[in-house]
């Protein structure tokens, strides 16, 4: 193992992890850190199957994200409309606050729009407010409970390579 690669390796698998924060695609920089590592060393400690194992792990992460979006306004009563709409106005949120608080400000914007979205679709349709914001609050909850999830599964694939590569 060279010790100075893997600590580099490490460094942009934590600065991956990190960029989660920001609403970056943090899984995604993890495997391809590793995908990179792996090739460093001719996937003889980062093996093929361990990379399908990151794969995996990344699509089920950014699946999850929304899915929980998803489950959480309509758990709260939410439309099939405001749920596009939470889910569409997480995105638009996200754009709008990343400059904001040195970038946090897309997490923030994200979670925002999300609430943003499914209330202002149920208010249009005339739910009234109470419902408005049950939904809103749903689509919020959904959305931290997914980029909670997701942080995890970085965490977890940070931790299946280290040993991967240690365990060698």
């Amino acid at each position: 193992m060279d010790y100075l690669v893997f600590i580099i390796f490490v460094f942009v698998a934590f600065g991956g992890l990190l960029s989660l924060i920001f609403g970056l695609p943090g899984n995604f920089i993890i495997l391809a850190d590793s995908i990179l590592y792996g090739w460093y060393g001719e996937f003889k400690e980062i093996t093929y199957k361990v990379i399908l194992i990151l794969i995996a792990l990344t699509i089920l992460g950014e699946v999850i994200e929304y899915v929980l979006g998803i489950v959480g306004a309509k758990k709260r009563g939410a439309s099939k409309g405001a749920i596009i709409a939470s889910i569409a106005g997480g995105i638009v949120g996200a754009i709008i606050c990343a400059p904001f608080l040195f970038g946090i400000g897309s997490l923030i914007g994200a979670f925002l729009g999300a609430f943003a979205g499914a209330f202002l679709i149920e208010y249009y349709q005339g739910k009234g407010v109470n419902q408005a914001m049950e939904s809103g609050w749903g689509a919020l909850l959904g959305r931290v409970g997914g980029a909670i999830t997701k942080g995890f599964i970085g965490v977890m694939m940070i931790i299946i390579t280290v040993v991967s590569v240690v365990g060698e």
